[in-house]
């Protein structure tokens, strides 16, 4: 076994394979579960189009494998189901913008005009990053809220310590 459970997972390829990855992670316990779920999360972030089933794939053993993840901690009762709505929102993203107009910047925004609580914005992504974000911050939308992907088509941007800087430098 590697130090990296889920590169040990995801590269099982036999039953016995599995059934070993399973029994040490159990006996190790928290801390090789909490690696194992930080690689379903970066394998998540990354996943492109060609690499959707064997996501769903990977979800499903891992669900076999670790039917009651909250036996490692409480807080991971409902770790397949998020890790799945992730999966689908983002498998949505694929499908839906077109593998040319990805290039460039992304941001997501998400907004609740019901409320006085600020807009949040995760600009200067990449369309994967985005796509990611979109996915993981989708499956937990509260009433009235609404979520954005959107490319950046224009771009003005300036830093509010240049004037400042400026300023510095000639009085010097």
């Amino acid at each position: 076994m590697n130090t990296n459970p889920f590169a040990d997972f995801e590269a099982a390829g036999t039953e016995q394979e599995l059934a070993a990855i399973q029994e040490s992670i159990q006996r190790q316990g928290f801390t090789a579960f909490r690696l194992l779920l930080e690689g379903f999360r970066d394998r998540l972030k990354q996943f492109s189009d060609g690499d959707i089933a064997s996501v769903n794939g990977l979800l499903e053993q891992a669900r076999r494998l670790f039917p009651e993840p909250e036996t490692f901690s409480p807080s991971w009762v409902n770790i397949w189901d998020e890790f799945e709505r992730i999966a689908a929102y983002k498998q949505t993203v694929l499908e839906t913008i077109p593998a040319e107009e990805r290039e460039g910047e992304w941001q997501v925004l998400l907004d609740n005009p019901y409320t006085n609580s600020d807009l949040v914005c995760y600009p200067g992504l990449s369309f994967l990053e985005g796509a990611y974000l979109y996915a993981y911050f989708r499956s937990d939308l509260k009433q009235n809220e609404y979520i954005r992907l959107q490319k950046i088509q224009n771009l003005v941007m300036a830093f509010g310590s240049e004037r400042q800087e400026a300023a510095n430098k000639n009085k010097g």
